[in-house]
Formats: C-alpha cells, structure tokens, sequence
C-alpha cells in the first residue's frame, strides 16, 4: 500500500484551497495515520469556527487526507483567551505533529515561541515579516510560513470606506486590543495619514474589555459625526456582539449606527 506524506507546501494549499496537493509516492509499507495540529484564537461554538473546521475537512478529503483513516486532526480552540491560546500550543506541540495550522498572529507567535522543529502555516497574520516570523515572504526561512493579510494600501482605504458609507464623519475612533494587535502602530499610522486626506480626525481607542468598547463607542457618541474603525484581531472578532450593540443603541449617531 503506498503512503502519504504531508509536506509543508501541500498543507499550505489546503489551507486556501488555491491549489492541488502533490501527494509523493513514497516506499511500500501500511499506511499510517498522519497527525495535524489546527489551533484558532476563536470559540468553539461560533457558527464561523464551525464553517472553517468544515472548509478545512473537505479541502483535505478533495486531497485524499481522510479523518481517522489516514489522517487524525487535533484541534484546540481559544475564545479568544491568550493565556488559553499558550496552553493549547503547549498541548498541540506535545503530541509532536507533522504540521501545524495556526490562525492569526497570537496564535501563530505563541507557536513559533515553543518550536523551532515542527512546521507551522499560518493564516490571517499581519506584517509576517515585520513580526519576525519570516525572513522574507518569498523566502520564509526556518520551519513557519504562510499567508500574510491586509497590506498598508487596504488599511489606507478604510478611512476612504468610512467617509462614502457616512459623509458625516469627521472623527474616527479606532478601537483595538494591544495585547492581541502588536501591529496596531501600523495600521494607524496608515488611517492616521489617509483620515487627515480627508479632512478627519482619529483617536485612538485601545480596549481590553467590554467596558473599555463601551466607553471608547460612548464617547464618539457624545457628539455628532463620529465614526468607528475595529482593527482585525481575535479581540474585535470576540467582542463583536459587545461592538455592534454599543454602536447600534439609540443614543449613537447615525453615522456610527450605520458601521
């Protein structure tokens, strides 16, 4: 019976479904299970969470990789939680996978922290190459590599987006976790420079919590034409519900109840 080996850039094509897998024919001998660590900074419970573990199940199956025939996908999920995010990888590195699937740079960074041997793609990670993750996006260099998102020229845009939905705006709060969004320095900067083109002004809105959101949308609500930018991080995407109810309450302006 021929064997399967899982090599880097064939997991990478999985995990974006851009291309076919070149599965190697190796030498004869029984097939054997091959293990897949997947670790995502989200709930385990969301309706999203669901649909990615679903994609990723069927990409594989298209390739050939079968759950529990000759492949086993161990997955972690983290709510969000940095201190959970550490402790699954910690557990997924235990089990020694052949590769790693880590989704958003805290993820990713806490990986990368524990091994230096087992290989790692990652997804949805900002600035790879100034987080130091890789030497260069056309050679990654050591065992990690992957897909970087949202370059400078998109954030510049953002701005842009916000004065045609509601022209209106003339301040902007930017609302992010710099615990969970190192590179928030440069994505502001970027809608710092775009806001001022357009004649708005930005303030910056770190918040850890419910009710830092809270009071950060509350305070562009005290006076008219404010306006909200969530940077893209597990944080924002955890605290959705607590973002949308707080920018949607009667007492918000129009401008914001319209994000």
């Amino acid at each position: 019976m021929q064997v399967r080996s899982i090599r880097r850039r064939d997991f990478i094509a999985v995990s974006t479904g851009a291309a076919a897998w070149p599965l190697a024919v190796q030498a004869q001998q029984p097939e054997r299970i091959r293990r897949v660590g997947v670790l995502l900074p989200f709930p385990e419970s969301d309706s999203l969470t669901g649909a990615i573990v679903t994609a990723f199940a069927q990409a594989l199956g298209h390739f050939g990789w079968v759950q529990g025939k000759n492949i086993r996908i161990d997955y972690r999920f983290a709510g969000g939680d940095p201190m959970l995010i550490k402790a699954h990888a910690s557990e997924l590195i235990g089990l020694s996978p052949e590769v790693i699937l880590a989704s958003t740079l805290p993820v990713a960074a806490a990986l990368q922290r524990q091994t230096r041997t087992i290989p790692i793609v990652f997804v949805l990670v900002v600035d790879p190459v100034g987080q130091g993750f890789v030497q260069s996006l056309a050679r990654p260099g050591g065992n990690i590599t992957g897909f970087g998102s949202f370059d400078a020229p998109i954030i510049g845009k953002w701005p842009q987006l916000l004065k045609e939905i509601a022209s209106r705006v003339t301040r902007i709060a930017v609302i992010f976790n710099p615990d969970t969004a190192p590179y928030a320095p440069l994505f502001n900067q970027e809608i710092e420079a775009a806001a001022l083109s357009f004649g708005m002004t930005v303030v910056l809105a770190p918040a850890r919590n419910d009710a830092a959101i809270e009071e950060a949308i509350a305070a562009q609500a005290r006076e008219p034409g404010g306006g909200l930018i969530c940077l893209p991080d597990v944080s924002v995407f955890t605290h959705a519900d607590v973002i949308i109810g707080a920018a949607t309450r009667p007492d918000c302006p129009s401008s914001a109840r319209r994000l």
